[in-house]
């Protein structure tokens, strides 16, 4: 089967023939039908230091899709072969604390697939039964391929209560972008977002937001904020937000900060802040709160930029790498779902 492999550690991807998974008792074989780029897919393309450090080599990138299930493992049970899904792609150990007290998103052992092990970039990919989650009806493809970031953006959302606030995102990547529309649709009164793309803080007002700022062209003018998601990554994002909440304000970290930075603690603490940590989707209610949304009329269709099949990932990366996307959907195979038989299976895997 063809898939996108980190083959080397050095920069870059090859589009290459490797061997179809065998999947174990508790897993089954996903067909993908759409998979979409994550910025952590750019950072394996770079080959950056977080990279070097975290994702073993070879290996095949991709942990955003949906498809279908081609075949099932001898212990699933609920699952059947042609199932619509999409998953999460945080996989737990299921054994400890959090796990089985309902936490399994504090899971202190957790795997990503497509950075720590076997991903969705690939014409065929294993993955656990537990973590599937089965598109509902009325969902369309793109929407469910992109349901890994939308989750992160829902987590970041519903960590507060919106309703009559005013909510400054800093950071207008795609999630950044869906979470205007989910505040939005929370009830916040009013959301500015700020970032350096002029290209992405459009898509930002097209979902909704009431104000984009280009840090590098103006300012915040003084205004403040009762809560704010950081989204961006960036130290001085994150100094902004803080400087621009109201006492007893609250903000949401997604983006990942680079190490050794500081920041005025005297903020925090004589502003009684409130600041909380923000990572994957909580398992699986975040799920379930997702597709409420979008079955409420919640619509992040525009986030969706552009469409390549899978064998052209080099412009799709590149359209991302040049900041002139939101999400990028790689398409990989017709919606008819394949029935892999025993004999099939071993002609590929010879």
């Amino acid at each position: 089967m063809k898939a996108i492999v980190k083959a080397a550690a050095a920069p870059g991807l090859s589009f290459e023939e490797v061997p179809i998974p065998k999947i174990k008792s508790d897993e089954v074989l996903i067909q993908p039908l759409k998979t979409a780029i994550c910025g952590t897919d750019i950072h394996i393309y770079k080959w950056d230091a977080w990279a070097q450090k975290t994702v073993p080599v070879p290996l095949v990138i991709g942990h955003e899709f949906m498809g279908k299930v081609v075949e099932i493992g001898a212990d699933v049970k609920g699952i059947s072969i042609g199932d619509k899904v999409s998953g999460e792609g945080h996989i737990t150990c299921g054994i400890c604390p959090n796990c089985l007290s309902g936490k399994s998103h504090l899971c202190p052992e957790t795997e990503v697939i497509g950075i720590h092990r076997h991903g969705c970039f690939a014409e065929f990919f294993p993955f656990k039964a537990r973590n599937i989650f089965p598109v509902p009806n009325g969902i369309p493809d793109d929407i469910a391929a992109i349901f890994d970031p939308l989750g992160n953006a829902v987590h970041t959302a519903m960590s507060f209560d919106l309703r009559g606030k005013d909510v400054l995102i800093t950071g207008a990547g795609p999630i950044g972008i869906m979470a205007v529309a989910i505040a939005k649709h929370m009830g916040a009164s009013k959301v500015v977002i700020t970032d350096v793309n002029d290209t992405r803080l459009s898509l930002a007002e097209e979902l909704g937001a009431d104000q984009t700022i280009n840090v590098t062209k103006s300012t915040l003018n003084h205004e403040k904020f009762s809560i704010a998601f950081e989204m961006s990554g960036s130290p001085q994002a994150l100094i902004q937000s803080l400087e621009s909440l109201k006492p007893g304000g609250q903000i949401g970290l997604l983006g990942l900060l680079p190490p050794g930075i500081t920041i005025d603690w005297d903020l925090v603490i004589f502003k009684m802040l409130t600041l909380k940590g923000i990572y994957g989707r909580q398992m699986f209610a975040t799920w379930k709160q997702m597709t409420k949304m979008l079955h409420e009329g919640l619509n992040i269709a525009p986030v969706i930029t552009h469409k390549f099949p899978a064998e052209e990932f080099e412009k799709a990366f590149n359209v991302m790498m040049q900041g002139k996307s939101g999400k990028v959907i790689l398409e990989w195979t017709q919606e008819e779902a394949v029935i892999l038989d025993d004999e099939y299976l071993e002609k590929q895997t010879a």
